[in-house]
């Protein structure tokens, strides 16, 4: 967030709580009278930090680091004070909260800290005050207001830099899983292929059937290595649909004539005559129903029915693709579209979190159900083609 967009937010803050020129004069009008007082309440605040070690633990540089903080607390209620309240003063209380992730202190001290500062000034103002009742109740609103505001800015600073630095460390893992995905699903084709290209240069007088059984290996091998690197790619950098009128049946029809599935796997589609289009990018939706489909296959490695069929119902297309293999089991069953989460012996895990973020940007669904070792039914939910008048 810039300085423009936090100082934004800040004045977006002001409004709502109806924070006026007139709130910021009655603050600035006791300044004089509650600084003298400052250097007393930051000396109570401290002594009562070290009576709490989960928020002492934070000042590991003894009492010289004490005494800085003391001075910098004194300053920024000079500050809170006096304003003037602008770009600078919101960035340097943003500073705060940004400092509190850095440091490890939970943001819970944060709040009970300027708890106890607006008792103390409250408490200062309220024997100094020598005006009249009703002029005393509007200084502490508009103090009060001020307090609040700042904690406000200082939660948002926490909250977004907590958040960063956990989206840092959650890519961090991201990268050290999926790594170690990579590296498994390209070590067994690198193995092949390096057995292959052994033979062929240390064997003599190899049949030219034994040269090209092995360059076929080798050609495999490449074409799952690719695979591998291909779908992380997708995944990583899926572009925006180029939507127009898709027919699923033509898509499906495509994909069947050139996916290969386990022997023994028997294939039955059931398309409604009226079956409209859907809107859709042809080249992603077939991502998305190639991988429904080879998972039914997967499924099946002994054998069984794949069912593919469509219906529609207010402007939706539904595709299903059923099959009749071992099931997914309940406790898994909320996971399967997480990226790298598979339970398959080889795979990276991302072909059906690829397909649901296909499907999002067609703002369409991806649902499932399941019967252990009855089957599972996989639908599609896409929005419907506007039919041609």
């Amino acid at each position: 967030m810039t300085a423009d967009e936090k100082y934004a937010r800040y004045q977006d803050l002001q409004r709502y709580v109806g924070w006026t020129e007139e709130d910021a004069a009655d603050v600035n009008s006791v300044s004089e009278l509650l600084e003298p007082h400052l250097v007393p309440l930051v000396d109570d605040f401290y002594a009562e930090i070290e009576k709490h070690p989960a928020a002492a633990r934070v000042i590991t540089g003894g009492p010289a680091q004490v005494e800085r903080l003391k001075g910098t607390l004194v300053a920024w209620l000079k500050e809170l004070l006096r304003g003037p309240y602008d770009r600078e003063y919101v960035a340097r209380r943003w500073q705060v909260g940004w400092r509190h992730v850095e440091i490890g202190l939970d943001q819970v001290y944060t709040n009970a800290a300027l708890s106890r500062l607006r008792r103390g000034l409250l408490r200062v103002l309220g024997r100094q005050w020598t005006g009249d009742l009703a002029s005393a109740l509007a200084v502490r609103q508009s103090l009060n207001t001020l307090l609040d505001l700042d904690l406000a800015i200082i939660e948002d600073a926490y909250q977004a830099e907590y958040l960063a630095r956990q989206q840092r460390l959650e890519r961090l893992a991201t990268i050290g899983q999926l790594g170690g995905g990579i590296a498994h699903e390209l070590r067994n084709p690198l193995n092949v292929i390096k057995t292959s290209i052994y033979y062929l240069l240390h064997s003599r007088n190899p049949t030219p059937e034994k040269q090209a059984e092995h360059l076929k290996r080798i050609e495999r091998q490449v074409g799952l290595a690719d695979g591998v690197v291909s779908a992380l790619s997708n995944y990583a950098r899926m572009p925006v649909p180029a939507m127009s009128p898709v027919s699923i049946p033509e898509c499906v029809a495509d994909l069947l004539e050139d996916l290969s599935l386990p022997e023994g796997v028997s294939v039955s589609t059931n398309w409604p005559t009226d079956l409209p289009a859907v809107l859709g990018d042809a080249g992603q939706l077939k991502i998305v129903l190639s991988n429904l489909i080879r998972n039914g296959g997967d499924a099946m490695p002994h054998g069984g029915q794949l069912t593919i069929g469509g219906s529609h119902t207010d402007g939706r297309v539904n595709v299903a693709v059923s099959d009749t293999g071992h099931g997914i089991p309940a406790d898994i069953l909320g996971r399967i579209t997480e990226p790298l989460f598979t339970t398959k012996a080889k795979g990276l895990g991302l072909g059906l979190a690829l397909a649901r973020a296909i499907l999002d940007k067609h703002q369409g669904a991806l649902s499932v159900s399941s019967v252990p070792r009855e089957g599972t039914t996989f639908t599609v939910a896409l929005r419907a083609a506007p039919r041609e008048s």
